[in-house]
């Protein structure tokens, strides 16, 4: 019998060498595709599904849901179709209640070397298998990211009889699953589950012990979303937890659990320098590892500093109103600020740079033609920043477009390592969370991050009188390695000024 081959999990994006395994679409025994998903992934920046680049029948799943696997470490076994079989694998199967020969594969259309109508005989099969094992290597793009393999590889995994010795071919084969677990928790079935896209979300149901079933989703077409599960956990009865403690499935071990509640003192222990009780140890991983150890290194390389001012927005907040009055479509308030930024970073392209050291220790600034504007965005799964490229070539409204679209991916979880990692300047809308403002950390490798505060009535002084205007703040922590004050100041007035008269800058909106 031919050797599995091995497939290595991939590079998933730039910088990332590892990677979560959320969950597998596949079992040890499933025949699979070319192409077909068989695994789900978090990595620091989004969440993927990674199609297998070889067809066979899975030999060994390298990993459990919860592990963190290293990239280039292998991730399945896949034992090809059509392989020379041992002698004990040769042996004539044991007849069937029809006095016809039971073989080891379901015959019909969902056999992919099957006529339908028609029987094959064992040397035929294995033939057949073996040609269409081949034209699936030829057929496949052996690419490992969703969405870039080969169309119509992406075929639902097929049960198959494991193979067995001569002794134990005589023992009637397993009837073949109808559905998989997958397929119940990704398709809408009337009375049974709702439709589930979120791997956090089903996570989350099935470390608390929610059947999905009994969950009416509040999302589009039945979606069932965090919030629901969130209302099934407080509705719950405290009594029923013991309950469904032993029909927990076995793949739910501690591995699996990114929070492990601690029911007493006395079970963990107390930390050694409070005397308090722990309550819970969470692991630091996915998209939180990668923004600890992001914002660590920036605070230990960048010689930041901050500059900020206080900003009469009112003339901008007047526009958008007036945009309003007309039935005009009008951009969000973020969108008119990056349209600003962009404009400044034309104007002060140092902030626009970035600082690169040699292996001999020698550093460079590395200037940039073009524009890809970062946006901080807080998701599920934590803080990205996704950026828009080529910003300085759109309006407001286009801008208003692209950071919307962005916003929307990054907290589905789709947003593609280009998407996240290739900014070149952050814009940072912390007025949000109802703050005026913040000393931010500068996203390595960047050198300047600009924060927003909210937009409040405030006491200003207009043309010699005191009048209620809004006021916003703006911060900017820069890089003091690229630039100067002198510079920075130049650009955070620049945008400033921008807001207090946006008409001049509008033009194109």
């Amino acid at each position: 019998m031919s050797e599995p081959r091995v497939f290595l999990l991939p590079d998933l994006g730039e910088g990332l060498t590892e990677a979560e395994l959320v969950a597998w679409h596949v079992s040890v025994g499933d025949e699979i595709a070319v192409d077909q998903p068989i695994a789900e992934v978090e990595t620091a920046k989004s969440a993927v599904e990674v199609p297998s680049p070889y067809a066979g029948i899975v030999a060994e799943l390298h990993g459990k849901p919860g592990e963190t696997l290293d990239v280039g470490k292998p991730l399945i076994s896949v034992t090809p179709l059509g392989s020379p079989v041992s002698d004990a694998e040769d042996a004539a199967p044991a007849p069937s209640p029809d006095d016809h020969a039971a073989s080891s594969m379901s015959s019909g259309s969902d056999r992919p070397d099957a006529t339908p109508g028609a029987a094959s005989s064992a040397p035929a099969a294995s033939a057949a298998a073996a040609e269409t094992y081949r034209e699936e290597e030829k057929a496949g793009s052996g690419n490992v990211l969703i969405g870039y393999g080969t169309p119509g590889g992406h075929g639902q995994a097929r049960r198959t009889r494991a193979r067995k010795t001569a002794v134990a071919l005589a023992e009637p084969a397993e009837p073949k699953p109808v559905e998989d677990d997958l397929t119940l928790l990704r398709t809408r079935v009337p009375g049974k589950l709702g439709a589930v896209i979120s791997p956090l979300v089903r996570r989350m149901a099935r470390e608390h012990g929610v059947d999905l079933g009994d969950i009416s989703g509040s999302g589009d077409n039945g979606l069932i979303m965090r919030r629901d599960v969130e209302a099934a956990l407080g509705t719950a009865s405290p009594a029923a937890a013991p309950a469904t403690a032993p029909a927990a499935a076995p793949e739910a071990k501690p591995l699996e659990t990114p929070k492990r509640p601690v029911e007493s003192a006395e079970a963990q222990g107390r930390d050694a320098r409070t005397g308090l009780a722990v309550s819970a140890r969470t692991p630091v991983r996915g998209v939180r590892k990668a923004v600890a150890a992001n914002m660590a290194r920036s605070r230990s390389e960048i010689p930041e500093a901050t500059v900020w001012v206080d900003v009469d927005a009112t003339a901008l907040m007047e526009l958008r109103e007036g945009l309003k009055a007309n039935g005009a479509e009008v951009p969000g308030l973020l969108a008119f600020i990056a349209r600003f930024v962009t404009a400044g970073l034309k104007k002060y392209p140092e902030l626009n740079t970035r600082i690169e050291t040699a292996d001999d220790g020698s550093q460079e600034i590395v200037a940039f033609d073009g524009i890809n504007l970062g946006f901080a965005a807080q998701t599920d799964r934590g803080l990205v920043v996704p950026s828009v490229r080529g910003a300085e070539k759109l309006s407001a409204r286009e801008l208003d477009a692209e950071i919307r679209r962005l916003t929307q991916v990054a907290r589905g979880g789709k947003a593609t390592p280009a998407e996240l990692g290739s900014g070149t300047f952050t814009l940072n809308n912390y007025g949000v969370f109802g703050v005026d403002g913040s000393a931010a950390i500068i996203n390595h490798p960047e050198v300047g991050i600009l924060g927003v505060g909210r937009i409040i009535d405030k006491p200003w002084v207009v043309n010699g009188e005191l009048a209620v205007r809004k006021v916003t703040e703006l911060t900017l922590t820069f890089d003091h390695r690229v630039c100067d004050g002198g510079t920075a100041g130049g650009f955070l007035r620049f945008v400033a000024d921008a807001i207090e008269n946006p008409a001049s800058l509008l033009a194109d909106i």
